[in-house]
């Protein structure tokens, strides 16, 4: 399948993000924060900027990590619908150029790659509450500790 190019998958995108696709951009000179929200359930998600993915170029209709673009992104249009299972994306214009074989390929990613992504979502969720404990115990018990002099 070639990309058209159009956009149309990067408008008001919530693709998710897994640790590598995090750690790639960063080491590309890309901050966290400029291109990654949390949801409250600790998933990484793509920002967008008026519209479109941080990382798209509407003037020039093209990605600018296209090389270094998150796997979800290499692996689309197969995604992964809650109602549906693996499917093709109706959005995309250039769908019907996705061979069978291709399809049955990105579509063994899409699993693995939400696999992946649901257990860090689920370690962000574990740390995040393992450290609320914490605060809470030690906001609760004050302790004075003994100074220590050399």
């Amino acid at each position: 399948m070639h990309c058209l190019r159009c956009g149309i998958c990067c408008r008001e995108t919530e693709m998710l993000l897994s640790k590598k696709d995090i750690e790639r951009l960063e080491k590309k000179g890309y901050t966290r924060n400029f291109f990654v929200s949390f949801d409250t359930k600790g998933y990484a998600k793509l920002r967008n900027h008026r519209g479109y993915c941080v990382f798209y170029d509407a003037e020039k209709n093209r990605c600018r990590v296209r090389f270094d673009r998150p796997l979800g992104c290499r692996i689309y249009p197969v995604i992964y619908d809650e109602t549906n299972g693996l499917t093709v994306d109706i959005i995309c214009p250039n769908r019907k150029t996705l061979t069978d074989k291709q399809q049955v390929k990105r579509g063994k990613k899409v699993l693995q790659l939400l696999k992946t992504i649901d257990t860090e979502a689920k370690q962000r969720r574990v740390a995040k509450s393992i450290l609320r404990h914490k605060n809470a115990y030690f906001n609760d018990n004050p302790r004075k500790f003994p100074s220590i002099s050399f």
